[in-house]
């Protein structure tokens, strides 16, 4: 209990983090749309933060081995902090995309330094404990920085000034814990061919399950514009695709442990192309059809990532369980980096339903490939344990890697 009060400090840094990280993007939606942007621009603001998230994580590793935790977290928020401040100083797309780097670059780095501190603190009795904490107050953060859109004005220096203060507040708890800041370890090596090597379904289920999320946050709140929905409807809306994302976990995972993997897959990804048809459907039923829609499309969506993980990890080695977690978090910020700009393009030429569209063409692709791989190889007879897996930072297999080494038969 006492390592766990200890690593409230940092739980309640992730939460900060988070209801300002992922209130900035529905928020700049709304704004841009207020302001002119046209959706392609809108856009881009979702590309441009995956791009500033892939940089963090790369780089985020190295500047804690310079200066250390404390200080590499305060330069991270920082960077976040400016970028949301200086929304209503600028009004430019352009401009804007550089800030949503900035605020991307902020929660990849920062999320690296409460991985790396967790993984330096915790011991083979709490690990299981500390992480399941960990994952309840990341989705509890995403969740209510879904909900905080509904009651911020668009296009207003205040509403941007408040995500600021929040960010700047991630600060005081890490920075004033008494908890000494553990050794920095070493920044895992970036080895993009490992995925291709151990599982290419799990590489190409990875930028999948990035098409789907990437595009359905950041682009999700045009498409619920297009449909008709208010600021408060659009929270609700994309707190349903998280919140359905949540419950879907527990039964996947039982799933993912019992039967062949790939199976799983290619029937979450059946299910995710059924999903996107209702979705498609429901916006002419109303908001209470829509809100449905959203989280039955984050129940068969959001796991796939999980999955595409531990499939992978049924084929690597204890010793290479860091650089794949990496190299599939690669993978992911790839797809996601491309997604939400191409999901506004096809919006504004299309329509609203080309989101999902495009998201049931890519898990089309992925059930081909999954069946062509079945065909390849059979799995293996021991499999690793399934984990739900956070898409953080490149470190985060440091914390997941002990929890898939102990092996179930897959009875």
């Amino acid at each position: 209990m006492r390592i766990m009060i200890s690593f409230a400090a940092l739980f309640l840094s992730v939460i900060l983090l988070q209801l300002s990280s992922g209130g900035v993007g529905p928020l700049d939606v709304l704004s841009g749309t207020e302001l002119g942007f046209s959706n392609q621009q809108l856009g881009a603001l979702g590309s441009a933060h995956f791009f500033g998230f892939f940089i963090g994580c790369w780089w985020a590793p190295r500047l804690m081995g310079s200066v250390g935790h404390s200080r590499a977290f305060a330069a991270f928020t920082a960077t976040g902090a400016i970028g949301l401040m200086a929304h209503m100083l600028i009004v430019d797309p352009i401009a804007w995309a550089l800030m949503r780097v900035a605020s991307g670059l902020c929660v990849a780095g920062c999320y690296t330094v409460v991985e790396a501190w967790l993984q330096a603190k915790v011991t083979n009795e709490t690990r299981g404990r500390a992480m399941g904490v960990y994952r309840v107050v990341d989705m509890t953060g995403s969740l209510a920085a879904q909900m905080i859109i509904g009651v911020l004005a668009p296009a207003s220096y205040v509403s941007y000034n408040l995500l600021a203060i929040v960010c700047c507040a991630a600060l005081l708890p890490i920075t004033l814990t008494k908890t000494s800041q553990p050794e920095t370890p070493s920044a895992p090596r970036l080895r993009p061919s490992l995925p291709i090597k151990r599982s290419p379904l799990a590489a190409a289920a990875v930028v999948v399950a990035a098409l789907s999320s990437a595009s359905f946050r950041m682009a999700g709140p045009i498409y619920g514009q297009e449909v008709g929905l208010s600021a408060g409807q659009i929270a609700w809306f994309l707190s349903a695709f998280v919140l359905g994302g949540a419950v879907a976990q527990l039964p996947i995972g039982w799933l993912a442990d019992k039967y062949d993997r790939r199976v799983v897959l290619i029937w979450l990804s059946a299910a995710s192309m059924l999903s996107c048809g209702v979705t498609i459907g429901a916006a002419g039923f109303g908001t209470v059809g829509i809100f449905l829609s959203a989280g039955l499309f984050g129940l068969t969506t959001f796991p796939i990532y999980s999955v595409a993980c531990a499939h992978a990890h049924d084929f690597a080695t204890s010793d290479e369980r860091v650089e794949l977690s990496a190299a599939l978090m690669f993978y992911f910020a790839l797809g996601a980096i491309a997604a939400p700009y191409t999901a506004s393009l096809l919006i504004e030429n299309y329509g609203p339903s080309a989101l999902f569209m495009m998201i049931s063409a890519g898990h089309g692709v992925l059930v081909i490939f999954g069946l062509s791989r079945m065909r390849a190889r059979p799995t293996v007879a021991k499999r690793t344990n399934y984990v739900n897996a956070l898409r953080t930072s490149f470190t985060i297999g440091r914390l997941t890697g002990r929890g898939r080494d102990q092996k179930n038969n897959g009875d």
